[in-house]
């Protein structure tokens, strides 16, 4: 199903499938990045009308959510929409990009996500904060490389 969204837009593949090689669930992690939110809000109808269901803002101030899932109640994919020159639009970016370009950084993260996935099947919330310390270095690693002027 194809989904209109007027006004410009950039839609971006972020996340760990995004990364040749990184270890990943099999969920896809979209980012749309809109001249404003309210062009996001105005595809929340034609969003949920494609099976997605929108979460808000859901833990992140200026972020639209959604996921979509399968009849299994299995998430495929998840869609994150920001106002164009937000700082989440850069961090997201900053950090696949760092990944792709440094494969060795990818493979120590991927390392640290098998080991929490391995050891918390079942609490999402623990397999994320055991892997969120090596997220926080790998971030100011990347925005190190690639600086942003705008949000320095």
């Amino acid at each position: 199903m194809t989904i209109f969204i007027k006004g410009d837009v950039v839609i971006h593949h972020i996340g760990s499938t995004s990364v040749p090689g990184l270890s990943a669930k099999p969920i896809i992690d979209i980012l749309i990045e809109a001249e404003n939110l309210s062009v996001i809000d105005s595809a929340v109808s034609a969003m949920e009308n494609a099976g997605y269901v929108a979460k808000g803002e859901n833990g992140i101030p200026g972020r639209r959510y959604f996921q979509k899932s399968d009849r299994n109640g299995v998430r495929l994919y998840h869609v994150h929409g920001f106002a164009k020159g937000s700082y989440e639009v850069y961090r997201h970016l900053v950090f696949r990009d760092f990944l792709r370009a440094h494969p060795d950084e990818a493979h120590r993260y991927a390392e640290v996500k098998e080991r929490a996935a391995a050891r918390n099947t079942y609490r999402i919330d623990s397999y994320i904060q055991e892997k969120s310390p090596i997220i926080v270095e790998l971030e100011k690693k990347a925005r190190d490389w690639r600086p942003s002027t705008a949000f320095q």
